[in-house]
């Protein structure tokens, strides 16, 4: 059994409906092994803007918070969790783009 957050009703990180209809379309349509789900992550280095948001499938590990949003397991790294409560992960699909967006929650340092 992995070893995981205590704090099982921490969700840091939402996704929107358009956003949970991809991340399942791709877990069915491109081969992502079973056991893994969905990691939501910060990296550093973005300049002026601050921190950067990933997202990537991938397993569980020692000192992550899982949890499940409509059937998709999320793991993000309990260190990062400071930087992602209250991030809100959409799809956008567009004559211009497509793609994840990330809305920060609106107290966040621009």
């Amino acid at each position: 059994m992995q070893k995981n957050s205590t704090i099982p009703a921490l969700e840091p990180v939402k996704l929107t409906k358009k956003a949970i209809i991809e991340v399942k379309n791709i877990m069915e349509n491109k081969n992502i092994p079973e056991g893994y789900g969905l990691r939501i992550g910060v990296k550093g280095g973005m300049g002026c803007a601050g921190l950067g948001y990933m997202l990537g499938f991938d397993k569980p590990k020692d000192g992550d918070i899982t949890y499940s949003i409509n059937e998709i397991p999320v793991h993000v790294e309990k260190r990062q969790t400071m930087y992602l409560i209250g991030l809100e992960v959409d799809f956008y699909e567009g004559s211009d783009a497509r793609g994840f967006t990330f809305n920060p929650p609106n107290n966040a340092a621009q």
